[in-house]
């Protein structure tokens, strides 16, 4: 039903309210002179059919400013609720103002980019909640939908929930040159906000507009975002979906999840431009399920961001393994991490977990289950860098592992030295810093290959205390020397060094699991079984070294008939000895090249050369030479760096550097392990190459999110917040041992030692603690202070201790601090209280708690928003949102 006005105007455009059976939903085309929805609602409107929707933008093309629309098209203020299909679908329009909506309650994507060219359009100040599976699409649909819907794949094939569908998302958004500025989106079955990429645009756009090449597009304004209670993530920044129709090669359904997409922002979409960071600022998310935003690709920021209560807080992905990935940074700085907040929620509804907190121990919402391995900063991939940060309440319990940084479960992947970590603070609350994984429930065994390279850079010691060293699994001895330092809790030690990574390629050889044995530690080998799938003619293992040492390389089969050794982050000079074992009667052909991944081109092609000791190949570290020693059956050379590596790519500036290994035997079945004749031969003494700094016992200056950015989770972060704590103590909670009792204001603490009332009075617009009162009891003095003494455009904090005489009488002077009414004190043994002097409407955050029996109220904590013009106070600080608004709608 229409509670309002649709201010429509035509030329040759067609408005179509289309009713028939069903309730009317505007479908707009092109060609308008001017569109404007504002104030509407619409109820159970849209169908499971394509195009019938609450609101519908249809092939429109531009409708801002490029389109010649003094006054460009908005949609404001509408209500779209119970809704049977999406809320707004945007197809093929740019420049749309979409602001002050709210979806809830709908089925399939709500906010809608429907063919992934559209582009310019802004999402303002929107609410979306209760977002659920619909059918139109794959990416629609729940897992029983996706299942049993297959009138569009080919012949009799069964599509994969898990990689084909769950996507269902409150803002699904198709293409990054969009902006989304001060929205909400929560409680939907997968996702808040989604960004996936076309690798060309879909449906009936096709072919009829300049593709858009969404992936390489650089993103479009995100600021102060908010996204909860979301099942699968906050934010997904990932995927792309599938362009072709389904067929005998691939029988998946058209517009399916596809995971053939990866965001890497270039100047104008052209990879060989610049790359172009992608700013995520201003992020809240909470109460997510599983995470709080997954995000692939590079090079992004995010900053200023918060994320409390989720599975997994953030946790960034690369654009993809080496060789197709040439290397990008993915960074999160000045943001606030919170493992388990005062935000317990509710037991029943849509939350599936209950259990023990490990922060206070009292039972709350829990992602997963009871067990899950909660972590505020996923290291993934890389190379990722978190700096400046704010880690709290990541307490493990019986049931549980919860750490502030920890991996992604079960990592068939990659890991590249290069995760780096730094100014990061970690509050006392804060119990495993780091954690990296143990056998059993979540972890499995604990033993793929990205698992057992787990490893961090703490550049500046803010995470373990000893500056510039490298932590990682405290088993992997190929990064190890006598001088590290083991942290059992975390399973990890800490090891100076330099560090980098060997990308092993090989090829004739199936299921093979590789052995590496670092001469100083030769009876501790770290196996690799290899990232691609077993039984593959081809396989890659990606093992992290520390430089200037030797490693002796061994199969568990016969050796591969090729072998190609890559060098990844190594720096120039950088270099490492590697013996690879071959039957004695092998010979071989070596030769090293630079790979160029741009073009494909190979250049500065050489061969390898024999010398016939180890000792003369050791001299001659600079030429291109190889050392067969038959009575071993290892081939020795050098790998080394000759060319320079800029920023945050894995290969020189030249190109890859790489070393190819072609062997011929006619012993072809024999297993290639030759630890045995190997050592003791080759066995060198435990050594450090770069010496163990000492522990620094010195306070980290400078770590941690700064203040603006920690103290609040905030929709307006353009407003100050007042730190406030109130901890009030009554007789009982003295009888079990507690003595404290106190006010802090913005981490300044006012203790009171003597049972009575105190009271310490803010001022609103500064902050600035003006006055403090005690009070024995409720007398004469205190009601002539409370009604004349207290500071006009004054924050009010009252907190008690023991239980004064005359405490009931206080409550009727509390009203005019922003009561409604008196509270019923009788009885009552504490009180805790925040009010507002010199108002005629209170502050909606003015409130009384009261604490009765045997459950005292504990410490309290509000964030009290300041500067407000309601106080009287005059306004300077400047909405961002509003300026990025006419940033993003104005001429460009």
């Amino acid at each position: 039903m229409f509670r309002s006005s649709i201010d429509v105007t035509h030329s040759t455009t067609q408005l179509i309210l289309s009713l028939s059976l069903y309730p009317i939903s505007p479908q707009i085309f092109g060609n308008f002179t001017s569109v404007h929805l504002s104030h509407v609602e619409l109820r159970n409107m849209g169908q499971q059919e394509q195009g019938r929707y609450p609101v519908h933008f249809h092939r429109c093309g531009d409708v801002d400013w490029r389109g010649g629309y003094r006054e460009p098209a908005y949609v404001d203020g509408l209500s779209i609720h119970h809704s049977f299909s999406r809320c707004i679908t945007i197809h093929a329009t740019n420049g749309l103002l979409v602001k002050d909506t709210v979806g809830y309650d709908t089925l399939g994507h709500c906010f809608f980019l429907e063919d992934g060219m559209e582009q310019r359009n802004t999402f303002f100040h929107n609410l979306g909640l209760v977002t659920r599976p619909g059918t139109l699409l794959p990416t629609d649909r729940n897992e029983t939908m996706c299942t049993s819907i297959r009138d569009k794949v080919y012949k009799n094939y069964t599509p994969s929930p898990s990689m084909e569908c769950k996507a269902v998302s409150t803002f699904w958004i198709a293409n990054p040159n969009n902006n989304l500025i001060s929205n909400a989106a929560a409680g939907s079955q997968d996702a808040g906000i989604w960004y996936v990429f076309h690798s060309s645009s879909t449906g009936d756009s096709h072919g009829l507009f300049p593709e858009t090449r969404a992936e390489l597009t650089p993103l479009g304004i995100f600021y102060n975002n908010r996204v909860h209670s979301n099942f699968k993530a906050g934010l997904f920044i990932d995927k792309g979906v599938k362009t072709t129709n389904a067929s005998a090669a691939d029988p998946r359904e058209y517009l399916c999840l596809d995971n053939n997409a990866r965001f890497r922002p270039h100047e104008n979409a052209d990879p060989n431009r610049p790359r172009v960071a992608a700013l995520i600022d201003t992020l809240i998310a909470f109460k997510n399920n599983d995470l709080g935003a997954w995000i692939r690709g590079g090079d992004i920021t995010i900053q200023n961001s918060g994320f409390a209560d989720n599975g997994v807080g953030l946790s960034f992905a690369s654009d993809g393994s080496y060789p197709k990935d040439e290397g990008s940074s993915q960074e999160v700085t000045q943001s606030l991490f919170v493992g388990e907040s005062r935000n317990r929620g509710f037991n029943g509804g849509q939350n599936k977990y209950w259990g023990q907190g490990g922060a206070d121990g009292k039972m709350r919402t829990l992602p997963r289950n009871r067990t899950f391995p909660i972590r505020g900063f996923q290291i993934y991939d890389g190379p990722v860098r978190i700096t400046q940060s704010t880690f709290r309440n990541y307490i493990p319990t019986k049931e549980r592992f919860t750490s502030a940084v920890g991996f992604n479960l079960k990592n068939t992947w990659q890991l590249t030295p290069r995760n780096n970590l730094s100014k990061l603070s970690f509050q006392p609350t804060v119990g495993l810093r780091a954690f990296f994984g143990r056998p059993g429930q979540w972890f499995d065994e604990n033993d793929l290959d990205g698992d057992k390279n787990s490893i961090f850079h703490d550049v500046d010691g803010s995470v373990t205390g000893y500056r510039d060293t490298y932590v990682g699994r405290a088993d992997n001895y190929l990064i190890r020397h006598p001088g590290c330092i083991n942290i059992t809790q975390w399973n990890g030690v800490v090891c100076s060094g330099t560090y980098s990574q060997v990308y092993i390629q090989t090829q004739g050889a199936s299921s093979l699991s590789l052995s590496i044995s670092r001469d100083d530690y030769p009876e501790a080998p770290l196996v690799l079984r290899g990232i691609n799938s077993q039984g593959a003619l081809s396989q890659q293992y990606q093992p992290i070294l520390m430089m200037s040492k030797s490693y002796t390389l061994h199969w568990n089969g016969p050796a591969p008939r090729e072998i190609v050794l890559s060098l990844i982050n190594f720096n120039q000079g950088d270099w490492v000895l590697v013996g690879l074992c071959y039957p004695s009667d092998t010979t071989f052909q070596v030769m090293a090249d630079i790979n160029d991944r741009q073009s494909n081109i190979f250049d500065d092609i050489s061969d390898y050369g024999p010398v016939f000791s180890l000792a003369e190949l050791e001299k001659r570290l600079l030429e291109r030479k190889y050392f067969f020693d038959r009575s071993v059956g290892l081939l020795w050379l050098y790998l080394r760096a000759r060319q320079g590596r800029d920023g945050h790519s894995y290969c020189s500036v030249k190109g890859c550097e790489r070393v190819k290994v072609m062997a011929t035997t006619s012993s072809s079945k024999l297993t290639c392990n030759c630890t045995a004749k190997a050592y003791p031969k080759y066995t060198k003494t435990p050594s450090a190459v770069v010496p163990m700094p000492t522990l620094s016992n010195q306070p980290c200056k400078d770590c941690g999110a700064s203040q603006v950015s920690l103290l609040v989770f905030s929709s307006d972060p353009w407003n100050s917040y007042l730190q406030t704590q109130i901890k009030s103590l009554s007789s009982k909670e003295q009888q079990t041992g507690d003595t404290q009792s106190f006010i802090t204001v913005n981490s300044e603490t006012f203790s009171f030692t003597e049972p009575g009332i105190f009271l310490v009075s803010v001022d609103a617009c500064s902050g600035k603690v003006t006055n403090k009162r005690f009070f024995s009891k409720m007398d004469s003095k205190m009601e002539e202070y409370l009604k004349t003494g207290l500071p006009k455009r004054s924050i009010v904090l009252l907190g008690t201790r023991g239980q004064p005489d005359g405490l009931v009488s206080v409550a009727r002077y509390l009203v005019p601090l922003g009561m409604t009414k008196a509270a019923d004190l009788q009885s009552k043994e504490s009180l805790v209280f925040w009010g507002f002097q010199g108002g005629s409407v209170p502050p909606p955050w003015a409130s009384i708690l009261v604490g009765q029996g045997e459950e005292g109220l504990g410490l309290q904590e509000r964030y009290l928003p300041l500067g407000l013009e309601a106080y009287g106070c005059t306004q300077t600080s400047t909405r961002r949102d509003l300026e990025l608004l006419r940033t993003a709608t104005g001429p460009q």
